[in-house]
């Protein structure tokens, strides 16, 4: 049975209106930054709960946020994805926004602690965030319906994730931290331009011009295959001595499992792009992982 068959129940729409298959987005880039405090013996568990809270709060936030803001603009009236909540009839869109909310509002609060215990120019680094994560489908200029997603993507969950979470654990950002911050980055773009390149047609009609439309449905698969040959040259440059050692090559384990998006993201079957959607998710979270442990290894 597809996703889309099963009963809307409550329950599974709140489920899917976070989005699982994108929370590897916010996890795996605090993982790297855990690592390299590890490595310097300066990882603390107080901290490295709160980066990652604040990572995924704020990623809830968004997929909140986002599912609302299609809603209210009409873009979910055909899908060929997983059903979003405020659109389902079943669960009121405002109560989808006050969800977002809430979800913004977890993520100030820890990242007010983590300033607290750090240093109060965190605050203006959090901030950021929050406002970057609603206005990403939200306010007069929803950069995300004008392909500049990716790009947002690529610097949250990417550098500013992994050297904050560095950061917060250290009290300074090494080399290797936004060095190695690339992988997450990368792989958190390429996942989010699988799903665009899925919705190319219902994000047209609907007048979302993502990076996906504007680019086409196969200059868009070369642009996905870039980021994840940029991701993979990562642990290459980590590897230099200057920066770490070769663990971080462990990484590259991940390999073989690139097979399947790499095929599935040529095709035009919503199925398949799905597929390589959940697959490329699964890539980013144990690359990140398998980097972590060999910079701590390191």
């Amino acid at each position: 049975m597809s996703v889309a068959a099963a009963p809307l129940t409550p329950a599974r729409l709140w489920w899917h209106a976070t989005r699982p298959a994108t929370l590897a987005a916010s996890v795996s880039p605090v993982l790297i930054g855990i690592g390299i405090a590890a490595r310097a013996g300066e990882a603390h568990l107080a901290p490295s709960l709160g980066a990652l809270g604040v990572a995924v709060a704020l990623q809830v936030g968004v997929n909140y946020a986002n599912d609302y803001s299609d809603h209210r603009r009409g873009a979910d009236r055909t899908r060929v994805g997983p059903p979003r909540a405020a659109s389902s009839g079943v669960v009121p869109p405002r109560a989808v926004l006050a969800a977002a909310v809430v979800a913004f509002a977890a993520a100030a609060v820890l990242g007010l602690w983590l300033a607290a215990i750090t240093t109060w120019w965190l605050l203006a680094v959090g901030a950021g965030c929050i406002l970057a994560a609603a206005l990403y489908t939200g306010g007069p200029f929803p950069y995300g319906y004008h392909g500049y997603g990716e790009v947002a993507v690529f610097l949250f969950f990417g550098e500013v994730a992994t050297c904050g979470t560095a950061f917060v654990e250290m009290r300074s950002i090494p080399l290797a931290a936004p060095l190695a911050a690339i992988l997450p980055g990368a792989l958190a773009a390429a996942l989010l331009l699988i799903n665009n390149i899925r919705d190319i047609k219902t994000d047209r009609e609907a007048g979302k011009r993502t990076l996906a439309v504007a680019l086409g449905a196969a200059r868009a698969r070369r642009l996905y295959l870039g980021l994840l040959a940029l991701a993979l040259a990562v642990p290459l440059i980590l590897a230099i001595p200057a920066v770490t050692h070769a663990e971080v090559l462990l990484a590259w384990v991940v390999v073989p499992l690139l097979e399947g998006p790499v095929r599935k993201s040529g095709s035009q079957d919503p199925a398949d792009l799905v597929s390589a959607l959940k697959q490329t998710a699964l890539v980013l979270l144990l690359s990140s992982s398998l980097l972590a442990v060999g910079i701590w290894m390191g």
